[in-house]
C-alpha cells in the first residue's frame, strides 16, 4: 500500500471589495486596516505560508466562478465584502480577519504575522 502524505495545511482566501490596486494601499488616505492585512499577507508569504487575496476589480471572474462567494454577493450585494474563507468555507464577512484569527487558522504565532528582517 502506498503511503501518500496529503497536504493538510489550512487554506485562507480573502475576497476584497473593489480596490484601486491589488492591496488598496494607494492614494493619500490609506486605510490602516488595509495596511495591516497587506503586512500580514506579505509576512506569511515570506515564511512560505499560502494565503490568497483577490480584488473584485482585478479578478471579477474569481467571484463569478466561486459558487459560495457568488451566492453571498447575490444575496447581500458587494456590501458583504470583504469575505474570508477557511478551507473554502466562509468564516468572516464585512471585515478583515484579526491577526489572532489568522494565527489560529494557520497554526502560527501572532508574532509571525509581522515582517521581520
Amino acid at each position: 500500500m502506498l503511503n501518500l502524505k496529503l497536504d493538510t495545511r489550512p487554506t485562507v482566501k480573502i475576497y476584497d471589495p473593489v480596490l484601486c490596486c491589488p492591496t488598496g494601499l494607494c492614494g493619500v488616505n490609506i486605510d490602516p486596516e488595509l495596511m495591516r492585512i497587506a503586512v500580514v499577507i506579505e509576512s506569511l508569504k515570506k515564511k512560505g505560508v499560502v494565503i490568497e487575496r483577490f480584488n473584485l476589480r482585478d479578478h471579477p471572474q474569481v467571484y463569478v466562478e466561486n459558487k459560495v462567494i457568488n451566492a453571498f454577493l447575490m444575496e447581500e450585494s458587494a456590501e458583504v465584502l470583504p469575505i474570508t474563507t477557511l478551507n473554502d468555507k466562509v468564516v468572516l464577512t464585512k471585515q478583515y480577519p484579526s491577526n489572532k484569527q489568522i494565527a489560529a487558522w494557520l497554526h502560527v504565532s501572532e508574532e509571525e504575522l509581522t515582517v521581520r528582517k
